[in-house]
């Protein structure tokens, strides 16, 4: 197999990321592997897509810090300008919430290369056109209300402090956004900070106000997703429950969340299969849930992380277990050759 991964950035990239548990495995279990980023991509005049990538020189690894540092060591990689069809398979590992800033540029790129790829037989996940749909939170509110808290977006001022005076405690972020960033947790009996919370957040555009979910005071959990359903080996489960700090009301782990080992209920499992009839319509084929109580919070589809936390915590290696669903995939492109389309092999 040669599979391909799109990121951000090389110089932005870390040992641990999922990006990297991947691409690691799938060096290992020897398939051709190339490493991407957004700036290295190109449209070229034999109406193909290009990109100047790079491959390590044949050899296992059992270190994360090693993978990195031998694809960042101009000795102990090489670069060649590919093409993108002759893939078998590109995953898009390319956040567009860290490009808002100073790199507005890069955040459609994959979505919009993506797609061309995808016309020339390549299998690429998740599906570009889902992607699009995704592209700020405001995706969440497609799936069922059930499953929301209650939930507003505007950039006007008086109607988000109307909606706050429903409730005793609202949440208050950006449309776009990841990581945590600008999230503010606002309470009936004091807010007299909202003008200024709403002018910070609302700099990056669109304001999300919700309601404030009491059982995010104990964390949430994430849930991974493949081809729609939990992913699950050896009767264990994929996911992790985050934990935030007592004087933080964000549980991502690099906003000062701790880790836990998650308990994945029946509750959770219903979620998971009333979002299921929509992820695979768009194609989503490896997303993370983030659960709190009976709701979800957060619906990650493009770079959904963390899957060697829920591996160390369960001794377990999920990651495998994503790359032979991608293996399968391309077997049955072999079989079957183009007769189905991209959507539709994503969530195979």
């Amino acid at each position: 197999m040669k599979i391909g991964f799109l990121i951000n950035d090389f110089e932005t990239e870390r040992p641990r990321y999922t990006t990297m548990r991947l691409s690691q495995a799938a060096i290992n279990a020897g398939h051709d592997v190339w490493i991407m980023d957004v700036g290295g991509l190109s449209y070229d005049v034999d109406d193909l897509i290009k990109a100047h990538a790079r491959k390590v020189k044949g050899k296992k690894y059992k270190s994360l810090d090693v993978h990195l540092k031998d694809l960042k060591d101009p000795k102990k990689h090489i670069i060649e300008r590919i093409s993108i069809d002759q893939l078998d398979v590109l995953m898009l590992r390319n956040d567009p919430a860290s490009e808002q800033s100073n790199r507005a540029w890069a955040r459609n790129v994959g979505i919009n290369f993506g797609r061309i790829a995808t016309k020339h037989g390549v299998i690429v996940l998740n599906d570009p056109n889902g992607l699009s749909k995704a592209s700020n939170k405001l995706y969440s509110q497609e799936f069922p209300e059930e499953l929301r808290p209650k939930t507003l977006i505007t950039r006007n001022r008086e109607e988000i402090k109307a909606f706050a005076k429903k409730f005793e405690k609202i949440v208050v972020k950006p449309i776009s956004g990841s990581g945590g960033q600008n999230v503010f947790l606002l309470e009936k009996t004091d807010i007299s900070n909202i003008n200024q919370i709403i002018d910070t957040v609302s700099r990056a555009g669109y304001v999300i106000a919700q309601e404030y979910v009491p059982e995010a005071a104990e964390g949430d959990t994430r849930l991974f997703l493949v081809n729609g359903v939990p992913l699950k080996h050896r009767g264990k489960y994929a996911a992790a429950r985050r934990i935030r700090s007592p004087d933080d009301l964000r549980s991502n782990i690099h906003a000062g969340g701790t880790i836990a080992p998650a308990t994945v209920t029946p509750e959770m499992l219903k979620i998971a299969e009333m979002v299921r009839p929509k992820l695979v319509q768009d194609g989503m084929f490896f997303v993370g849930l983030d659960i709190v109580g009976t709701k979800i919070l957060e619906i990650n589809v493009f770079t959904p992380g963390g899957l060697g936390t829920a591996s160390k915590l369960e001794g377990l290696n999920f990651t495998k277990v994503v790359l032979n669903a991608i293996e399968r995939k391309v077997n049955y492109m072999q079989y079957y050759k183009r007769k189905f389309n991209n959507v539709e092999l994503a969530t195979l």
